[in-house]
């Protein structure tokens, strides 16, 4: 899913937002038009908007509100990422719906993250979610992952510790050198953890193991409340 535009030999990650609050609409889009290594070439206010003005091929990563004034954003998603499927969605919500994650459809499921606007007051957190959103895996709120704890009786229950630590980082959207670095381990070992994940969660190496392995941690995990 990396669909990006070649400028100058640096990638260019093409982002559009759809978002109804003007004034948060606009900081996002202020934020993200400063990052090097990302355009936004769309913002729209609603659904009707985005339809009309998002055509197939012409942004790599929407973000999208999910409570829009004149529709859900989720079902947004699911409409421009069958018109386009090389297209990543990270949803925002004011309120916990990350369980949404669960509910999408089989053939756009990859590619898909989710994160709390408050977590997108971090400009960090945002634009490592759009990068790894970009290369068609999925990001957890970082908040709720470290909120959150592996239910009895579940395969993720079964896991040890390291293999859960391991697993909530890369439902945090980090890459297995970053994995590796902060645990201070080899790669190759972090290779080997997440092979014994997959396995323990009956999970098929593959293209798709991160993205269904975090889909895993999403449903075999709860967290508080508040």
């Amino acid at each position: 899913m990396q669909n990006n535009r070649d400028m100058g030999g640096a990638k260019e990650i093409r982002v559009a937002i759809v978002e109804d609050h003007d004034l948060y609409r606009e900081l996002l889009t202020t934020s993200l038009a400063s990052t090097e290594g990302i355009s936004i070439v769309g913002s729209f206010s609603g659904v009707t908007a985005a339809k009309n003005g998002l055509k197939p091929g012409s942004v790599d990563v929407a973000i999208l509100d999910i409570e829009l004034g004149d529709g859900n954003g989720v079902a947004l998603g699911i409409t421009l990422r069958r018109a386009d499927p090389d297209l990543g969605i990270v949803l925002l919500s004011a309120r916990n719906m990350v369980e949404l994650l669960l509910g999408l459809p089989e053939d756009v499921r990859s590619g898909w993250s989710y994160l709390s606007k408050t977590s997108v007051t971090s400009l960090e957190t945002l634009v490592n979610t759009i990068r790894v959103t970009n290369d068609g895996e999925t990001v957890i709120d970082p908040t709720l992952v470290a909120r959150s704890s592996a239910r009895r009786g579940t395969p993720v229950s079964t896991l040890t510790n390291r293999q859960f630590e391991i697993l909530r980082m890369v439902a945090r959207g980090l890459a297995n050198q970053t994995i590796a670095d902060e645990l201070g381990i080899a790669n190759n070992s972090v290779v080997n953890h997440l092979s014994a994940i997959y396995a323990s969660l009956n999970i098929p190496e593959g293209q798709n193991a991160r993205v269904s392995a975090v889909l895993e941690f999403l449903n075999d995990t709860s967290r508080p409340s508040s």
